[in-house]
């Protein structure tokens, strides 16, 4: 079975426990820690992906980690993972976790990549433009791109929203060619 197929299905019964439980909340902020704590380590990461450790290593160092932080369900939903021998997957499977969540509650993630900083006010019209256009709560994530010499880049699911100034400007070439060619 596919990795992706596999975190899909720890995903779904993941969300589903937590939903039985009423800690989906508490669930995906448990989530939102695991997910730095492995992109924080790659220590971590390596010992999820490690075939030479044994299980019992593996659950210990999760258990000292991460039982005091996070829910019983969560903890719960780590050692079925490692005895089910999937923990490789654990990162996909946060990843999904939190994306099927976002899709129940109808948010969407828009990336966007800029020069500088976007003050408060251009975040929240960025916010309020893209809400409107998808008609979805939006959360934002920013990141910076020197390459990016003016205005910004934003990105929903598949659908690229190029408003930097070299773009601006490879248009208007386009259209000043346009217009020679024609003359």
């Amino acid at each position: 079975m596919s990795q992706e197929r596999v975190a899909r299905r720890y995903a779904e019964a993941l969300l589903g426990s937590a939903a039985d439980a009423k800690r989906e909340e508490q669930v995906a902020a448990d989530m939102d820690l695991l997910r730095n704590t492995i992109h924080g380590s790659r220590d971590l990461l390596l010992l999820l992906k490690s075939p030479v450790l044994r299980m019992e290593q593996k659950l210990s160092a999760l258990r000292s980690i991460f039982e005091a932080k996070v829910q019983p369900v969560t903890m719960d939903f780590l050692r079925i993972v490692v005895e089910k021998r999937r923990e490789s997957a654990i990162p996909e499977m946060v990843e999904e976790f939190l994306r099927l969540r976002d899709e129940r509650l109808g948010i969407i993630t828009v990336e966007v990549v800029a020069a500088a900083d976007l003050s408060g006010d251009q975040n929240r019209k960025l916010q309020e433009h893209f809400e409107s256009v998808t008609r979805k709560k939006v959360r934002i994530t920013f990141s910076i791109d020197k390459a990016v010499k003016g205005g910004f880049r934003a990105r929903v699911g598949d659908t690229v929203f190029d408003g930097t100034l070299s773009r601006q400007l490879e248009l208007l070439r386009k259209r000043l060619n346009a217009v020679e060619s024609i003359n």
